[in-house]
């Protein structure tokens, strides 16, 4: 069976939300704050970021806030921040799976 579109964010796609989560940003800013929150871990090239942001925007996970030139500026929606929590869930069930699994593996 198909997954529905954003039903499971991929690594860079939830840190992409997570940026959001406390103000606007523009692509330029959204780079930064991964590698800086990641220690260099993750890292957007703009033809990844932008096809995420684009993604998000058609989704509805993001809207454009401001436009200047080429910069434009996003924030997240609700729509976008039920989807990171759920995200968050999800990622914390795995979590529980996998040290369950440990503790029988073991």
């Amino acid at each position: 069976m198909a997954k529905k579109s954003m039903e499971v964010l991929t690594e860079t796609m939830f840190y992409v939300l997570m940026a959001f989560q406390k103000q606007e940003l523009c692509g330029t800013d959204v780079a930064q704050y991964v590698k800086k929150r990641t220690k260099n871990r993750v890292s957007l090239g703009p033809g990844t970021l932008y096809t995420i942001l684009a993604k998000f925007e058609e989704e509805s996970l993001i809207e454009e806030t401001a436009s200047e030139g080429r910069k434009r500026t996003y924030r997240i929606t609700e729509k976008g921040q039920a989807a990171y929590r759920e995200e968050i869930t999800r990622l914390r069930q795995c979590i529980a799976d996998a040290e369950a699994e440990a503790k029988y593996t073991i």
